[in-house]
């Protein structure tokens, strides 16, 4: 049996290459049209009508959290879509909070199978944890919002930089 070595450099070319494919995958992916769009939602409300109805054979609370997740996953993907399709920090945003509201859902339901102080402490563990997770998303919205404002306002003051730097050189030549 031959054993295969690798270099550093011979390592660091295939690390790239998985880089590169990982790109181009997310570039395909953003690049999707609208009949692309349409199908992957169809897709997506198809598993989740199957979902359902494997839920349907679950007895109580297992039925109510089948149900939670099979919601959760079906609103995550469809928020997935739709960044995907037409990323924006909006986009971002609603997928966040998407996968937030569907984590405290199912949560939720897996605290009613506790009891008395224990159900309790479970609820509001769980609603803790959503409302970080909102407030976040949140978060994050607003610092893309303000990282961009903040750029633009970095290239104008470039911008004006350059031009009082190529007015002063006319002038220089001039007089």
């Amino acid at each position: 049996m031959k054993r295969i070595t690798l270099n550093v450099n011979t390592a660091s070319i295939i690390q790239g290459l998985a880089a590169s494919c990982l790109l181009l995958t997310s570039v395909f992916a953003a690049d999707m049209g609208q009949p692309q769009y349409k199908a992957a939602g169809q897709t997506i409300a198809a598993e989740y009508k199957k979902d359902k109805q494997a839920c349907a054979r679950q007895p109580s609370n297992a039925h109510d959290i089948c149900m939670a997740k099979a919601k959760g996953h079906a609103q995550v993907a469809m928020a997935e879509l739709k960044e995907n399709y037409r990323p924006s920090d909006k986009h971002a945003y609603d997928l966040s909070v998407a996968k937030a509201d569907a984590t405290f859902a199912i949560a939720k339901e897996e605290c009613d199978d506790q009891a008395a102080n224990a159900k309790d402490l479970c609820l509001q563990k769980a609603k803790t944890a959503h409302v970080d997770a909102r407030a976040d998303a949140k978060m994050a919205m607003k610092t893309a919002a303000a990282n961009a404002q903040a750029r633009s306002d970095a290239a104008i003051d470039k911008r004006d930089a350059a031009y009082d730097l190529a007015k002063q050189k006319c002038e220089a030549l001039a007089g």
